[in-house]
């Protein structure tokens, strides 16, 4: 999905919270709103931060959201966060808000019942994991509306899909947007799906040779003359994260399974052993196919970031960092197709 800049008119501005890469901002500034500054604790993500956004010297920037001050935060319409999953999502304890980490939840909503109303954000634009609606048998999910409600906002929420929006990734995620009682302005949910779709093969090809297969230790072409005929390449899960995830197979026009940030659960490419032969490191044969890792590009495009973004992060980051922060962030379509509809 090809986004488009709205030009200089900014609608909106925004705060960046829990920011990773960057994700929120690229899509909210894609749809004209403004950033004045954002926070972010794991150092390799503000490393990809800077080089990829760029940010004005006067920008606001804190590191740990517990330490920061409602005075210090400069006022905006919208502050936007997708705060820690780790306690909530499948693959972690399900500790929930008992939890460290997605408990800093209630440090944003500290943040906002230390601010002035008038100086109150519009708008709260939050993302995380599809089970924080079931963690702990639902209660955690009924907190968080009952703090909102508390704060002065009334909610609505959607669980949108990655693929739905120009991305073939399978990535549920639930998005609340908080409107400021008084002030909020009309639903923004329910959001259509996006009119482009973007295949694997499109994620796995490069710009000037339409089939080529990426190795883990470069850039190699090999099908480029070898179009259908069950030649193209396939999308295969190998190793464990659950038994929901294991032994998936996808094909070029099939979806890619929801990127993690875990260490070795990247997903593999499936490369038929009768195109031409490449060299590839710890390469693993199965079957009739030749297994190899998505590389760090091809998920910062599941994630439908532009590969310009990509190369700037590259330039800073190990890959083992890059992986981790695609998996960790959010889709930049998704938050491009919700923020279009913040006003």
């Amino acid at each position: 999905m090809k986004l488009q800049n709205k030009g200089d008119k900014m609608s909106l501005t925004f705060i960046d919270l829990f920011s990773g890469i960057g994700g929120f901002r690229k899509g909210m500034e894609m749809a004209g709103h403004k950033c004045l500054g954002h926070c972010e604790w794991d150092k390799y993500a503000n490393m990809s931060y800077a080089a990829m956004h760029e940010p004005r010297e006067d920008e606001w920037f804190a590191n740990d959201i517990r330490d920061v001050r409602a005075r210090e935060i400069p006022r905006a319409d919208v502050w936007c966060f997708g705060f820690p999953c780790q306690d909530i999502s499948v693959a972690g304890k399900q500790l929930g808000f008992d939890g460290k980490r997605s408990s800093l939840f209630f440090a944003v909503t500290r943040l906002i019942r230390d601010t002035e109303q008038e100086d109150r954000p519009k708008y709260l634009f939050i993302e995380n994991v599809k089970n924080l609606l079931s963690v702990n048998g639902g209660s955690d999910f009924l907190k968080l509306h009952i703090e909102l409600d508390e704060i002065g906002y009334d909610c609505e929420w959607s669980v949108i899909n990655s693929k739905d929006h120009g991305v073939p990734q399978n990535r549920e995620r639930v998005f609340i947007i908080g409107h400021l009682r008084g002030r909020g302005g009309r639903e923004v949910f329910p959001i259509g799906r996006s009119s482009t779709e973007t295949t694997i093969n499109q994620i796995l090809k490069g710009k000037q040779q339409v089939y080529r297969v990426y190795g883990t230790d470069g850039i190699s072409p090999t099908l480029d003359t070898h179009k259908g005929g069950g030649h193209e390449p396939k999308i295969m899960r190998v190793g464990k994260i659950n038994s929901s995830q294991d032994g998936q197979v996808f094909d070029t026009k099939g979806i890619s399974q929801c990127l993690s940030a875990g260490h070795g659960n990247t997903p593999k490419v499936a490369i038929p052993v009768s195109s031409p032969s490449i060299i590839v490191k710890n390469q693993i044969v199965v079957g009739n196919f030749r297994i190899r890792k998505l590389t760090p590009k091809e998920c910062f495009r599941l994630q439908g970031w532009p590969d310009e973004y990509y190369e700037r992060a590259a330039s800073v980051c190990s890959n083992s960092q890059l992986y981790k922060q695609a998996g960790n962030g959010v889709t930049v379509t998704v938050i491009y197709a919700i923020a279009q509809k913040l006003k």
